[in-house]
């Protein structure tokens, strides 16, 4: 089995754990720092997604996008929504190709689509 495991750049560990901890939901699975003073690097995980952030330069780009296939995503929604984030208030949109996305940007440029097939 072939696993993905996309890097996003962040640059605040405090905003990174409050966008995707607190509010999308993840774990902490890990930290890794090579020592004082150094940045960080950590996996966060949802279900079967996983996410590593990194503050090291050069790791990834600002600004960068992924698609995560999410079943149940109105279910998902309504509860980001009830969280009442400050940032972001996600909606569901109908993509022409016959999904359903949510789409999340963190703190950082990052964006996430969230997509569901659409059933017939």
């Amino acid at each position: 089995m072939n696993i993905i495991t996309p890097v996003f750049r962040i640059f605040d560990v405090t905003k990174a754990k409050e966008f995707y901890i607190d509010w999308l939901g993840f774990s902490q699975d890990w930290e890794h720092r090579f020592g004082e003073n150094f940045p960080l690097y950590m996996s966060v995980s949802k279900e079967a997604i996983t996410i590593h952030l990194s503050e090291h330069h050069g790791d990834a780009c600002p600004g960068s996008k992924i698609m995560i296939n999410y079943p149940n995503l109105q279910e998902y929604c309504n509860l980001l929504n009830a969280k009442d984030y400050r940032y972001f208030k996600p909606s569901i949109y109908e993509a022409h190709w016959g999904s359903y996305i949510m789409e999340v940007t963190d703190p950082f440029g990052n964006k996430i689509m969230f997509s569901e097939p659409k059933t017939t």
